[in-house]
């Protein structure tokens, strides 16, 4: 059956998505969990394949606009994909009766990501700025990207957090040079195949929520299309500040469940 609660949360958190750009994995997951009362665990997992579905039309756009710098995906790939599959592998083994006693550790990276993620909002253009005045090289480093994106994976597969905000930032800061639109196409491409791997990894270990899914997809579809609208006429001075400081109270709130 269809929630609409869950379909009008979906639709409200796609047209965030659609204004700020940042994933909605952010805000879709904290509101699982602290509106709906959705385990933990299957907040992430069904959270991870509906971003995984979302960016996915996303994606298709920036590629056929040449916008996607396949290189940097492939590096952020090799380290992320085995990254998140390792992550999901030692939660199962290592947590006593697998995800469904990890609640806490779950809740608590998902608030730290939540911190981090405001964190990149706020600090982004000055970050920015670091980067492109010491002009880090990372053409010929590229393991650097690689380190970055096996970070990602991590924290991506336990908390469904980073693929957007963070997964921008690090690549502005690794690759200050980029072009902006191609810096958000990269990011974007590598968190389709991210997301979905670590989505896979939780309905292997039995942590998503197909109906919910369902639910979820219905309204934040039309969200994003509306959003990605209505994107120009926000002040992005006024949108980002406020998001960020929602997402400090949320992962505050997380942290201390």
């Amino acid at each position: 059956m269809i929630d609409l609660a869950q379909t009008l949360s979906g639709f409200v958190v796609g047209a965030i998505v659609g204004l700020t750009g940042v994933g909605g994995g952010s805000l879709m997951t904290p509101l699982l969990v602290l509106l709906f009362g959705i385990h933990p665990a299957t907040a992430v997992g069904t959270d991870l394949l509906y971003a995984a579905i979302t960016k996915s039309g996303g994606t298709w756009v920036h590629a056929k606009k040449g916008t996607v710098d396949w290189r940097i995906v492939r590096l952020l790939a090799s380290g992320s994909l085995p990254a998140a599959a390792l992550t999901l592998l030692a939660v199962h083994f290592f947590a006593p009766g697998g995800l469904g006693s990890a609640s806490k550790t779950i809740t608590f990276a998902l608030g730290i990501a939540l911190l981090l993620t405001a964190g990149a909002l706020i600090f982004r253009q000055r970050l920015f700025n670091w980067a492109r005045r010491n002009n880090p090289d990372a053409v010929h480093h590229p393991w650097k990207t690689v380190v970055m994106g096996a970070t990602l994976g991590v924290l991506v597969s336990i908390s469904s957090v980073g693929a957007g905000a963070l997964g921008v930032t690090v690549l502005f800061f690794l690759y200050p040079k980029l072009a902006a639109h191609r810096v958000v196409g990269s990011d974007l491409a590598h968190a389709v195949p991210l997301t979905l791997v670590a989505g896979l990894g939780h309905w292997w270990l039995g942590s998503v929520n197909w109906h919910l899914l369902g639910s979820l997809l219905l309204g934040s579809l039309p969200g994003i299309y509306i959003g990605s609208h209505l994107s120009t006429r926000v002040p992005e001075r006024i949108l980002r500040p406020t998001l960020a400081g929602m997402l400090v109270l949320v992962g505050g709130k997380l942290i201390a469940f």
